[in-house]
């Protein structure tokens, strides 16, 4: 049995770490490289960083913090935030990033994530799926754009097209339970987890 891994996720806004509840209210808690540093010592198995303002506002990936984020980092590290075509995938792998994650893109662009998987490898893709449950029937529903737009998409489903289309890992973020310390949502987490054959994150 794989034992469980710590990955830390560091929300970026403005260039300062914040953290959010339920995707809204973001608060500034430092630095994202004086986090970086900390959690090099605390030895944790891998970093993701999110750029929650790229995507929103429309604009291209940081690469000088990314580059800077993959220079500091001693663990694997894992960017989203902007990432829309193939080409911006090959780049942030080519400043040391382990791992491109996709969300917002990979619902509005069904080919992002083969066209990537082609020049970067399966294993460097995260799908990034984004759930809250809606509805009269309180279904899993995938949201984009930071929670702020539905999609009408089921999640375990769009977790086995993502699969299928070539990404290597699945990232699985509850808005409802974003920031309030209340764990994981494990029966979307073994739904998602008994649909597909990729890592869960």
């Amino acid at each position: 049995m794989l034992r469980p891994r710590i990955i830390p996720c560091l929300l970026v806004k403005n260039g300062g770490l914040v953290k959010t509840v339920k995707f809204g209210s973001p608060k500034y808690v430092g630095d994202p490289i004086k986090a970086v540093r900390i959690f090099n010592e605390k030895q944790v198995d891998e970093l993701i960083v999110a750029d929650i303002d790229a995507t929103a506002q429309g604009r291209e990936p940081d690469y000088g913090m990314i580059r800077n984020l993959a220079t500091e980092c001693r663990m694997p590290l894992c960017y989203a935030g902007g990432v829309k075509t193939a080409e911006q995938f090959e780049r942030i792998v080519g400043l040391g990033v382990e791992k491109v994650a996709v969300g917002s893109a990979a619902v509005d662009q069904p080919g992002l994530i083969p066209e990537a998987a082609k020049r970067v490898g399966s294993q460097s893709i995260v799908a990034v799926i984004d759930v809250k449950r809606s509805g009269l029937l309180r279904r899993d529903e995938v949201f984009t754009r930071n929670g702020t737009r539905g999609t009408g998409l089921d999640a375990v489903e769009f977790a086995r097209r993502a699969e299928s289309a070539g990404a290597g890992e699945i990232l699985v973020n509850s808005i409802d339970r974003d920031g309030e310390m209340r764990g994981y949502d494990l029966d979307l987490a073994r739904r998602i987890r008994d649909a597909v054959g990729v890592p869960l994150t």
